[in-house]
């Protein structure tokens, strides 16, 4: 039996020869960027046991992130460093983050599901057909691929950053406000990487 997402994702191809899916990983993070994925899935490769990233293992994840890169028309993973989202905020650095990958994929005659409440906002609405999805990494195939490649690249950055800070355990918790996170920030305080507008790092200036 095919997988689910991929029949919630079919019946749109009818009327767009592309579908590109979008999502996000670390909105809720204290520490590290928010990273955004859009790809572009070839539908005659069928990924097996693709699905939400929240409900995979890592082990799995980077597998599948590997399937994943190899069988799309095209991806694009995009960096939102905590600078920009101190000035702008976590949404719109998000959105702008969206924004970027989708206009490195945009194939004519695409149709683009972009996970959550919010569409990225562009001068010319009319030429990107974009949907938003509520809970879409659940739903659809393009939109779940997305996930997955922006938790592992994020993933793999914060594992990097936990080298380049040890005391903080990034490695660990991704950045994410685990007792162990905020026990390092209460002890050293926040470092290069952090959020300085999240609570409760704002609350320290």
């Amino acid at each position: 039996m095919m997988n689910q997402l991929y029949l919630h994702d079919l019946p749109l191809l009818r009327n767009h020869k592309y579908l590109i899916g979008v999502d996000e990983a670390g909105r809720g993070a204290l520490a590290g960027p928010v990273v955004c994925a859009a790809v572009v899935l070839d539908y005659r490769q069928v990924i097996d046991r693709l699905n939400d990233s929240k409900q995979l293992s890592p082990a799995r994840r980077e597998a599948l992130f590997e399937e994943i890169i190899k069988a799309a028309f095209t991806y694009k993973v995009v960096s939102i460093p905590p600078p920009y989202i101190d000035a702008f905020n976590i949404l719109e650095a998000t959105l702008e983050g969206m924004k970027r990958a989708i206009l490195a994929t945009w194939k004519p005659n695409s149709l683009c599901l972009v996970d959550g409440p919010h569409l990225p906002p562009f001068p010319t609405t009319n030429v990107i057909d974009m949907r938003a999805v509520v809970d879409g990494d659940a739903l659809h195939a393009c939109i779940a691929a997305a996930s997955i490649l922006a938790k592992v690249s994020r993933d793999r950055m914060m594992v990097e950053y936990g080298r380049l800070f040890p005391e903080y355990g990034f490695e660990r918790h991704k950045g994410y406000g685990t007792a162990q996170h905020r026990q390092a920030l209460s002890q050293l305080g926040p470092c290069s990487i952090h959020r300085y507008s999240f609570a409760p790092i704002k609350s320290r200036g």
